[in-house]
């Protein structure tokens, strides 16, 4: 989730993960619904014992099976909601805010699950693959949990996946834990800090993931790691970490917000990197380009797009926003609310990389 601008916290550096104070797109508050247009939002705020589901308890496959066989593309939700068009051009979707602990949980027990159950709804409507995004993080908490002893923030971070899982059995996909090399959450010693393996946190994650969403494919998801090698090497080792302590991984999360301010060849050999070292699949989950001019954006787009398409170590792409003036960054924006597009978007849509 990308960057400088996230609530309740320093600026990440270049190519961070989107936060609450996404310019045109407020993140959806405890309680604030994220009504999907044309599907009807079940849940609301209920007590934290609640764990009935808007969908049932088939399985995850099915799901998954759902969007067809090529790669995905997807994008998030728009100023907490799902529009009317989202289907016409994305066959994944990932909740911008609505899926963050803080957005779901900011008064202890209260569990605001609208704005999620509104996008699972959708998924199960239209065939569409639903991406967590996310469990943990360093950024968008709970700010009750810093006044609980480390024994009650381990039960909580235990429960919060918990009540997740059951509510949304069908979850395909999860990012479990975002940026852990760069925003380390303030209870990462309550489940496990460094320990044995010099992640053990996140392996405690991965571990209840697992656990409590056994059909859904978990990845850890950061920014910078196909950009830049400084950052790409400290994801490998933490993967790698993680791995050999036996944690259940599926696949890495790249943000890639930065990628298309460097070469192809660079961002290339950065991702095979990752791929080749960690033994995973790339999963592109962020991605977006901050243009102004459209030419530039087109051109930039296309490349990125091409060259995640073609790669055999990428095994699907989620943008990060599509509507001008809705999106994180200010110039990645690829159609207006009222459905003009962009050159990009127009590529996009004539590429025949969308709904496959």
């Amino acid at each position: 989730m990308a960057g400088a601008s996230m609530s309740g916290g320093a600026g990440a550096s270049a190519g961070g993960s989107a936060g609450a104070g996404m310019s045109g797109s407020s993140g959806a508050s405890a309680g604030g619904a994220a009504a999907a247009t044309g599907g009807a939002s079940s849940g609301g705020s209920a007590g934290k014992g609640g764990t009935s589901g808007t969908g049932g308890t088939s399985g995850g496959a099915g799901a998954a099976g759902a969007a067809g066989s090529g790669k995905f593309v997807g994008n998030i939700t728009t100023g907490g909601q799902v529009r009317s068009d989202f289907a016409t051009y994305w066959n994944q979707i990932s909740p911008e805010n609505e899926g963050k602990w803080g957005s779901v949980e900011a008064t202890k027990d209260v569990m605001s699950w609208a704005g999620l159950d509104a996008v699972y709804a959708y998924t199960k409507a239209h065939g569409t693959l639903f991406k967590q995004h996310n469990f943990v993080w360093g950024q968008q908490q709970p700010s009750w949990l810093g006044a609980l002893s480390a024994a009650d923030q381990k039960a909580q971070v235990e429960q919060w996946i918990q009540l997740f899982c059951a509510r949304y059995p069908d979850v395909a996909l999860i990012d479990v834990v975002n940026e852990p090399t760069h925003n380390q959450p303030p209870y990462m010693n309550a489940i496990g800090g460094a320990g044995s393996s010099g992640y053990d946190w996140v392996v405690q994650s991965l571990k209840w993931a697992h656990q409590y969403c056994p059909s859904a494919k978990l990845l850890v998801n950061d920014y910078n790691n196909i950009e830049y090698g400084a950052d790409r090497d400290n994801f490998i080792k933490l993967i790698k970490a993680v791995k050999a302590a036996g944690a259940p991984l599926d696949g890495v999360g790249a943000q890639a917000h930065d990628a298309y301010k460097l070469s192809v060849s660079t961002v290339q050999t950065n991702l095979d990197a990752v791929a080749t070292q960690t033994g995973l699949p790339v999963y592109i989950t962020e991605l977006d380009v901050n243009e102004a001019n459209d030419a530039t954006q087109k051109i930039e787009l296309q490349n990125l797009m091409t060259l995640f398409e073609t790669d055999a170590n990428v095994q699907a792409i989620t943008l990060w926003g599509y509507i001008v003036g809705q999106t994180w960054e200010t110039n990645t924006g690829l159609m207006t609310a009222s459905g003009n597009m962009r050159p990009a978007m127009q590529w996009l849509v004539g590429s025949g990389y969308l709904l496959k």
